[in-house]
C-alpha cells in the first residue's frame, strides 16, 4: 500500500526536480545540493537561508533567454539586466548579483546610499546604469544629484510624474539622461483602472514636446513600461505591451536620443512543484513582437532593460520551522503548529495569500495526513492552508517524539522587509536566524551565520525600555 509520504510527492508530481531531490537515506530533503536536515542540526529552526549561487544561475539564464531570442530574430538592439534592489537589499545578496555584470533599478533614497557604499568598495562603477524608479522626494533627488557629481554618467531618473522634471532641474548641475514611466492600465481584476505611478499613454508626446525637446539639460534616453501583474502569456499583458511599444515608436520619431525600451520586471517562479511557464517562449514573443512594431514603423529597434526582482533572489531563500505540537480541533482539522509566525516570517502568504512552495523536510517514509500549519502568534489570521498552497497540505502523520520539520522554498524577495526585519513584528515574535550558504571554487558548500534570532533586548531596545 502507497501511503508514505514519498508515495504521495512521487505520484502527485514530476518528482525528483532540478532543484529538490532525497538525500542517500530516501528520508530527508536535500535542497540545490544542501542536506537540510545537517543545516538544522547545527543552527535549529527557525531558520532562514539564502543560497547565493541561485541568484547567479537566475542572472545568467534570463541574459540567456533574451539574447538566444534576440539571435533568432536578428534583433539589433542589446540587452540589459537590471537587479530590483527592492526584492532584497542584503549586502550578500547585491554582492552576489554584482558578479554577474548587471545594472541596478532603485526605488528611494536609501537605495543610492547602498550604491555610494558599493561604489566605494570598488563593487559599482560609474558607468554601470542606475536606473531610479518610484516617487522622487527632495531627497531622492538630492541623492540623485550626488550621484552625477560622482560621475555616474547612466544614472536615469524615471519621470513618475509630471512635476519631477522642474525639481530635478533645480538641482541637478550636470546634463542628464532621463527615462518616461508609462502609466499602465491595470488588470480588469483590480480595483482602479489606471496605475497611480508614470504617465498616461496619450501624454506622453505632449509631456516630451513641452518639457524636454530642446531642454540642454536633459535628454530622454528610456520608456519605462511596467505590469503589476507580471509577464504573463495572456491578452492583457499582449495589449498592454503592444501599446507601450506604439508610443515608444511615436516618441522614436521625434526623439532621436531615445534608444531604449524598459519592459520591467515580472517573470514569475516556481510556486509549486507542478509550476510550468515556457520562459523561452516568452522571451522569444516579447522579442518577437518589439521588433516587428518597429520594422514595420520604419525605426531601429530599441536595446531592452529588464528589472527582475523576485525572479533574481526568490528562488534562493528557504525559511525552516519545526512542528512543536499537534491540535485537532474537530473530525477533520488537524492543526500542526510551527515554531514561527506566517505573519512575521512569510507575510506575503498572509496578506495577499501568496504561494509557496512547501514541503516536509525529514520523514519521508511515514505515512501522511492532511493538515492545517498554525504560527505562533494569537492572531486568527497567522495560519497557512490550501488557499496560500496549490492544493491541500499534507505532511508525515505527527509523532510527539519524532520532531518534524517543514521547509517553505523560493521565500527570498521581500519577506525580510515586509516583515520588519530586525523590528518589531506582530506579538513580538523574533526574527529567526538567517544563514548564508555559499560555495567554494571547488563546489564544497560554505555557511555561516548571518544574524542571529533576535533577542528581547533588541525588542525592548526599539520600544524604549
Amino acid at each position: 500500500m502507497k501511503n508514505k509520504y514519498l508515495d504521495l510527492i512521487d505520484q502527485s508530481f514530476d518528482w525528483p526536480q532540478e532543484e529538490f531531490e532525497l538525500g542517500a537515506d530516501d528520508n530527508s530533503l536535500m535542497w540545490n545540493g544542501v542536506n537540510l536536515m545537517e543545516i538544522i542540526k547545527q543552527y535549529g529552526t527557525p531558520l532562514k537561508l539564502t543560497y547565493l549561487p541561485k541568484i547567479s544561475d537566475q542572472i545568467e539564464k534570463a541574459k540567456r533567454l533574451f539574447n538566444v531570442a534576440m539571435a533568432k530574430v536578428d534583433y539589433q538592439g542589446s540587452y540589459h539586466y537590471c537587479y530590483c534592489t527592492k526584492s532584497s537589499h542584503f549586502s550578500f545578496v547585491l554582492e552576489e548579483a554584482l558578479k554577474n555584470s548587471i545594472h541596478l533599478e532603485t526605488s528611494s533614497a536609501f537605495d543610492i546610499n547602498i550604491i555610494e557604499v558599493l561604489h566605494e568598495q570598488g563593487k559599482v562603477q560609474t558607468d554601470q546604469y542606475i536606473v531610479c524608479n518610484g516617487y522622487k522626494k527632495d531627497s531622492y533627488i538630492d541623492n540623485m544629484a550626488r550621484l552625477l557629481n560622482k560621475g555616474f554618467t547612466n544614472l536615469i531618473p524615471v519621470i513618475d510624474n509630471k512635476n519631477e522634471l522642474d525639481l530635478m532641474e533645480s538641482k541637478f548641475s550636470k546634463p542628464t539622461k532621463l527615462a518616461i514611466r508609462i502609466a499602465s492600465e491595470e488588470e480588469p481584476k483590480f480595483e482602479f483602472y489606471t496605475s497611480r505611478l508614470g504617465i498616461g499613454y496619450k501624454d506622453i508626446v505632449p509631456y516630451y514636446k513641452s518639457k524636454i525637446q530642446g531642454n540642454k539639460n536633459f535628454e530622454l534616453k528610456m520608456l519605462h513600461f511596467f505590469i503589476n501583474t507580471g509577464i504573463k502569456d495572456n491578452a492583457y499583458y499582449w495589449s498592454e505591451l503592444m501599446k507601450c511599444v506604439n508610443v515608444y515608436v511615436a516618441l522614436k520619431k521625434i526623439c532621436p536620443t531615445l534608444d531604449s525600451l524598459n519592459i520591467g520586471g515580472g517573470f514569475p517562479i516556481k510556486n509549486s512543484l507542478s509550476f510550468d511557464y515556457d520562459y523561452d517562449y516568452m522571451a522569444e514573443e516579447i522579442i518577437s513582437q518589439i521588433k516587428q512594431v518597429c520594422n514595420t514603423q520604419g525605426v531601429e529597434e530599441p536595446h531592452i532593460f529588464t528589472e527582475f526582482g523576485s525572479f533574481t533572489v526568490g528562488e534562493s531563500g528557504a525559511t525552516l520551522f519545526s512542528i512543536l505540537d499537534q491540535k485537532q480541533q474537530n473530525d477533520r482539522e488537524n492543526w500542526s503548529m510551527i515554531d514561527g509566525s506566517f505573519m512575521t516570517a512569510l507575510p506575503d502568504s498572509w496578506a495577499i495569500n501568496k504561494r509557496f512552495v512547501m514541503l516536509a523536510i525529514n520523514r519521508w517514509k511515514q505515512p501522511y495526513q492532511r493538515v492545517l500549519l498554525g504560527g505562533l502568534t494569537c492572531d486568527s489570521d497567522d495560519y497557512y492552508n490550501s488557499e496560500q498552497h496549490a492544493n491541500a497540505i499534507y505532511l508525515p502523520t505527527f509523532k510527539k517524539d519524532e520532531t518534524q520539520y517543514v521547509g517553505f522554498f523560493n521565500t527570498g524577495a521581500y519577506q525580510e522587509s515586509l516583515g520588519g526585519y530586525g523590528g518589531i513584528q506582530h506579538c513580538l515574535t523574533p526574527a529567526p536566524k538567517h544563514v548564508v550558504i555559499e560555495r567554494t571554487e571547488l563546489g564544497e558548500l560554505k555557511t555561516r551565520l548571518f544574524a542571529k534570532e533576535q533577542s528581547h533586548k533588541s525588542m525592548m531596545k526599539v520600544l524604549g525600555y
